[in-house]
């Protein structure tokens, strides 16, 4: 690191880390958007195929675990963002 780089305080770090969590819990819920097409097109559309509908079923839980997660993290952060403001 250079010295003419500021280092950031700790509050700066978890905004920083809380908004790019914001943004991978967005791109998680396109995702799950997207899997959850392809599932209703194996299980109830054009393609039935219960084997393929069980693996998007799978992925899709995996997913909406990885979008709360995602959500319980962003919350933490927020939080600690707000005792570190008062604290200042």
């Amino acid at each position: 690191m250079s010295d003419t780089e500021a280092i950031k305080t700790k509050t700066e770090y978890l905004r920083d880390v809380t908004s790019q969590l914001k943004e991978m819990r967005h791109y998680a819920q396109t995702n799950t958007e997207t899997l959850s097409s392809h599932w209703l097109a194996f299980d109830a559309g054009e393609y039935k195929d219960k084997e393929n509908a069980a693996r998007f079923d799978a992925l899709i839980n995996k997913q909406g675990k990885l979008l709360d997660d995602i959500d319980l993290a962003i919350q933490d952060l927020e939080i600690a963002i707000n005792h570190s403001e008062q604290e200042s």
